[in-house]
């Protein structure tokens, strides 16, 4: 019995030397995919800039324009992601003595290898421009909430005749003193119109903190608007009540605008991050696709022969 066990011949496991991963291939897709990329980007970048108008209400808005840059990434990543992941599957050598499942999970390993080593390069020549429009909706949310101690330090750095007090704050301000009769402009007093001024730009700073304006500091900004600038208690109450108006239409307008951009941020996020996963199924579907064509063609080349 031990005899006869010794004879029968025990399989010994055996381990290629050659890696199942051909970087050729995947390098030369990678590079074919972000050069096609970058293509794609630019023809994108200007179709964008032919929605885009400095008039009012005659260009796309930030949702459409968001919405279509994103679209316009699926497309780019579904176009330069199938040529890449193709040729990296069509340009490797043929794998011996390996079963057909796996090598269709090689194909498909090197048209995903080649598409994440084209999104890094996308990534290192695009990214600053991927990353300030990301954050640009971040930012615009971040200048409403922080509007206000930035205003406060305008004021408290600048006077009325400085070039650093030249903002919002400082135009209305202006509204304010405007004499009712510009020849007294002339024989007004500038150090009493800076005093003025900055009690006026504080008491505005403070209530756009606050969210409104007290009945006290209201009651002095319309004296103090009826001193410097000669008209009557009632119509000087009635000019601090149509600037206060306009600016907080114009803080509401600003908020607008910014949780606009935010949710154009977030949906081009959303879908920029879709474009990278249908980019990457593509890229290896389109590598298992090329090699089962490369591997079928030398087949009826050797059968012809």
């Amino acid at each position: 019995m031990q005899s006869t066990l010794s004879a029968v011949d025990v399989p010994v496991s055996t381990e290629s030397s050659a890696s199942a991963i051909s970087w050729g291939p995947i390098i030369a897709g990678a590079f074919a995919a972000s050069t096609l990329s970058f293509i794609l980007m630019l023809l994108g970048s200007g179709l964008g800039l032919t929605m885009v108008s400095p008039w009012s209400g005659s260009g796309a808005s930030i949702t459409t324009f968001a919405v279509s840059t994103a679209v316009w990434l699926v497309v780019v990543q579904w176009l330069s992601s199938g040529v890449g992941g193709y040729l990296a599957g069509r340009m490797r050598t043929k794998w011996v003595d390996i079963h057909t499942d796996e090598v269709f999970f090689r194909d498909t390993a090197h048209g995903f290898l080649a598409w994440a080593l084209a999104t890094l390069l996308v990534v290192g020549v695009l990214g600053s421009a991927l990353t300030s429009m990301l954050g640009s909706g971040v930012q615009a949310a971040s200048t409403v909430v922080s509007g206000a101690a930035m205003g406060a330090s305008a004021g408290a750095a600048g006077n009325a005749g400085s070039a650093s007090a030249d903002n919002a704050t400082s135009y209305f301000v202006d509204s304010l003193f405007r004499p009712a009769d510009p020849s007294k402009l002339a024989a007004a007093n500038p150090q009493n119109d800076a005093a003025a001024a900055s009690q006026a730009s504080r008491i505005l700073i403070a209530s756009a903190a606050a969210g409104e304006i007290s009945a006290d500091d209201k009651t002095y900004l319309s004296q103090l608007v009826a001193a410097r600038t000669g008209l009557s208690e009632a119509d000087a109450k009635a000019r601090v009540d149509a600037i206060l108006a306009k600016a907080q239409d114009a803080k509401v307008k600003a908020k607008q605008a910014a949780d606009t951009a935010r949710k154009a941020s977030a949906t081009f996020a959303l879908l920029g991050a879709l474009s990278l996963v249908v980019g990457a199924f593509i890229a290896s579907a389109a590598a298992a696709l090329g090699g089962r064509q490369r591997d079928e063609e030398e087949a009826v080349f050797l059968t012809s022969r």
